[in-house]
């Protein structure tokens, strides 16, 4: 259990200059694992399990991650439109609000 813990504290530590898509897939990586090892466990495989618990909770968080880059916001004051997870504009501070699609 204290190998687990020290894993995510690390991941983790990694994790936090990392873009969206990339703290989402490490995120989904980490959380596949996680529920992969436990119902891999149950039937004796907790390694497999959560190596491949891993490989489709990584898979899973990149596509969200991906989708969540892709959002498109803009600011209310000057207009411009921005990408990303930036959340305000940089030219006046406002608070970028979502394009409606």
């Amino acid at each position: 259990m204290k190998k687990i813990m020290l894993s995510l504290v690390v991941v983790a530590f990694f994790a936090v200059g990392c873009t969206t898509t990339q703290k989402s897939t490490a995120g989904g990586g980490i959380l596949g694992a996680a529920i992969g090892g436990i119902v891999g466990h149950q039937s004796g495989h907790g390694g497999e399990g959560a190596a491949i618990g891993a490989a489709a909770g990584a898979l899973g968080g990149y596509v969200v991650g991906d989708k969540m880059l892709a959002q498109k916001k803009f600011c209310p004051v000057c207009g411009v439109q921005y990408e990303g997870n930036v959340r305000f504009c940089p030219k006046d501070g406002a608070e970028l609000k979502m394009v409606e699609k």
